[in-house]
């Protein structure tokens, strides 16, 4: 079914993969529910329904793609849920309440299945040229690197700076960090399978042999009701300009960002055809389409692609076989949560860092040579982790693109869709 063997994996490289994505995306269960329940939510049902719109979402990529991808709710974006628009905002004279916001959020879904019928996203998604597919999948590498740097608490915030290192003295979690970035290096370099894995259970344990991780009376839990949350929508401020608004951001940011996760993520796994295109990609959006609008009638902010299915990818998982693994440990999450809540931040983060750097290796495949092709391919990879946004990396990618084409004579490089998309980007910029 997963044409395990004609990927040139087997069903233990899947299976190990599959458990690493969920270990590494793991952190999600807590720090989802922990956002969203700022708003009023309930944070016990949030915890489930993370577990639940995960594992649906993670199914589906496997069974309408078969690609080793999961989804979950989206960071960065159950925070302009919680921030952005519940306890900030206001329509018609009105607070925003959670259910208008789910409500902006099953509707961006919808929106988005419908373009997706249309081959409209995926003829997005394969109209960017191949330099730029380069400078986005090694530009999320830095991103995660940069992520797994702070998680680690090498990388600091430093008010001369911006950035700066952490202090290792007396810094216990740092320097086991440090230590799990060694042992998964070394584990790497000797091809052992499941190095990262290896790597995150070492350091969780020693962590709890040194007492920092508090390990709980019993490991299995009664998961608690989801009916606060489910079937919870408000479309009440539909007929409203600013609640359009709302569905546009949450729009963008999730279109992007999702295509900016298939492209990288595929990319670095040999899985886009020879001509940089996506295979399969209408099934791949689709899944991500319908796992925002059930995510919302469960519950949660928008569903999406994770860039930490890279780490997956990087201990050789390479079908659906892998998102199925991660999507079933979502659905065991949910009775046993007190386990999945002891591994520590700086166990993970190592992993982090070490696929940043696998996925950095696809520069080596970008023209040096073309300036008019590596200039925006690496304002891509740099805006990525400076902004903090996989869609901001990409506006400057495509942008730049277009505009560095144009003014050099080479007009026979740009397709239409790029020319309407870098419109659509400088609009947005200036309009919003």
């Amino acid at each position: 079914m997963f044409k395990i063997h004609e990927t040139g994996s087997t069903v233990i490289t899947e299976i190990l993969a599959g458990i690493t994505t969920f270990v590494t995306m793991s952190y999600i269960i807590f720090v989802n529910p922990s956002i969203l329940s700022n708003t009023g939510m309930d944070f016990n049902a949030l915890v489930v329904v993370t577990c639940l719109a995960s594992a649906l979402g993670t199914f589906m990529m496997a069974l309408f793609a078969n690609y080793p991808i999961a989804l979950a709710p989206g960071m960065g974006l159950n925070a302009f849920f919680a921030f952005g628009v519940v306890m900030s905002m206001k329509i018609a004279g009105q607070p925003v309440t959670w259910q208008m916001a789910l409500a902006a959020v099953f509707i961006e879904g919808a929106i988005f299945a419908v373009l997706t019928l249309t081959s409209i996203r995926e003829a997005v998604m394969n109209s960017i040229p191949k330099s730029l597919k380069i400078g986005i999948s090694a530009g999320i590498g830095l991103f995660i690197a940069f992520i797994g740097l702070q998680s680690a608490g090498i990388i600091v915030d430093n008010q001369a700076t911006l950035l700066g290192l952490g202090s290792i003295r007396n810094n216990v979690p740092m320097m086991l960090s440090l230590l799990g970035l060694f042992i998964m290096s070394v584990l790497t370099a000797w091809n052992v399978k499941g190095a990262l894995l290896l790597g995150i259970i070492i350091i969780t344990g020693i962590a709890a042999g040194l007492g920092l991780v508090k390990i709980p009376e019993s490991f299995v839990s009664q998961p608690p009701s989801i009916m606060p949350l489910v079937g919870q929508l408000d479309f009440s401020l539909i007929a409203e300009p600013d609640f359009w608004v709302v569905v546009f951001t949450f729009f963008f940011v999730d279109f992007f960002d999702t295509l900016g996760t298939l492209v990288g993520v595929c990319n670095r796994s040999g899985l886009l055809d020879e001509n940089g295109s996506l295979p399969r990609a209408k099934g791949a959006l689709m899944a991500d389409a319908l796992a925002t609008m059930a995510g919302a009638a469960m519950g949660t902010s928008t569903v999406t692609s994770y860039v930490e299915s890279s780490a997956g990818v990087a201990q050789g998982g390479r079908t659906g076989l892998t998102a199925i693994v991660t999507g079933l440990l979502f659905v065991g999450a949910v009775f046993f949560t007190p386990l999945v809540g002891i591994v520590p931040a700086y166990a993970t983060a190592p992993a982090l860092i070490i696929v940043g750097i696998y996925m950095m290796i696809s520069l080596r495949d970008l023209n040096f040579d073309d300036w008019t092709e590596l200039i925006p391919s690496l304002l891509g990879f740099f805006m990525m982790p400076l902004a903090y946004s996989i869609a901001v990396g990409i506006e400057f990618a495509i942008v730049s693109y277009v505009a560095i084409k144009i003014l050099t004579g080479k007009f026979k490089d740009i397709s239409f869709l790029m020319v309407i998309l870098s419109a659509l980007f400088i609009a947005k910029e200036f309009l919003a």
